[in-house]
């Protein structure tokens, strides 16, 4: 009896810490001993480069421009915990669509069959989220990837690019597009950031499927070129992200978000402020007289 697949796509801004994450989701499901794909889908082609004591390798798209056919053995290189690394790539500087190199890679893999030849657990899409293009919509559009999960901390362009996300699913669910299965609430480390990304979360009819706090730890593994679960295998950080992966690992209810509109998250964004600014104010002249 063949096993059945789980494809995931992480998606989340520039900056977000979204392949972070998705590099420590992929180290924590090896680690427990499932075969995990870790595809990245970003025109910089550094989603991997953690799993790999900080080495780049060739993107699919690189192969494609240097040879007239490519075997998608070649585009694929092991890394930490016998993760099968994949980059998509881009095109080069100035020329052409960015998300071009997802829908090339993804044809590829599928033309040579590659995800039944390595009797893969998991494929985990890392995907720039910034704007849902069509290439980059692809893992949504195309059904792909069966659970989308964003990254997103409480600060508004993350939760901006989150809430277009949420439009691009939308979009594609009565299609078979991927549905969502919640935010990953990263950098959070106050009670302040946790009720505004819980507000957003609760307004968008959605779930946190896991609070992930802003760690020296991340920073002095990635230095080293490594994943958290690698470099730091005891720390607490480690732990969060490994119940993370198991959270990720047993779901199975993804549900189309009720996106803000524009003005609606402006507005809302517009109320945080006014919140903060009270909070801020009351911290610093505690007995203000009131008027």
């Amino acid at each position: 009896m063949t096993k059945e697949l789980k494809q995931i796509a992480i998606y989340g801004k520039g900056g977000i810490g979204k392949s972070t994450t998705t590099s420590n989701i992929s180290a924590a499901l090896a680690e427990a001993g499932y075969r995990v794909m870790q595809f990245g889908c970003d025109p910089k082609s550094d989603s991997t480069n953690t799993l790999r004591g900080g080495t780049y390798i060739p993107s699919v798209l690189d192969l494609l421009r240097a040879n007239a056919r490519v075997d998608a053995h070649d585009a694929i290189f092991e890394g930490f915990g016998g993760i099968f690394c994949v980059e998509a790539g881009g095109p080069a500087p100035g020329v052409g669509c960015a998300g071009r190199g997802i829908i090339t890679a993804v044809e590829l893999m599928n033309q040579q069959n590659i995800f039944e030849e390595l009797d893969l657990d998991y494929v985990v899409f890392d995907v720039l989220g910034d704007v849902v293009c069509g290439g980059f919509a692809v893992p949504i559009r195309e059904g792909i990837a069966q659970h989308v999960f964003t990254v997103s901390s409480s600060d508004f362009m993350a939760i901006y690019a989150a809430n277009n996300l949420f439009k691009g699913i939308q979009k594609y669910s009565n299609a078979g597009g991927a549905l969502l299965g919640g935010v990953i609430a990263n950098s959070i480390n106050t009670e302040f950031q946790r009720r505004i990304i819980d507000d957003f979360v609760a307004r968008t009819e959605t779930q946190i499927v896991q609070y992930v706090p802003r760690s020296l730890t991340v920073t002095q593994s990635e230095l080293q070129g490594k994943t958290t679960i690698e470099a730091a295998p005891t720390s607490e950080q480690a732990d969060i992200y490994r119940a993370l992966a198991q959270r990720i690992a047993l779901h199975t209810d993804s549900k189309v978000p009720t996106p803000l509109d524009a003005q609606d998250l402006r507005d809302w964004s517009a109320s945080w402020a006014d919140t903060l600014i009270a909070q801020e104010n009351a911290a610093y002249h505690p007995h203000a007289l009131v008027s």
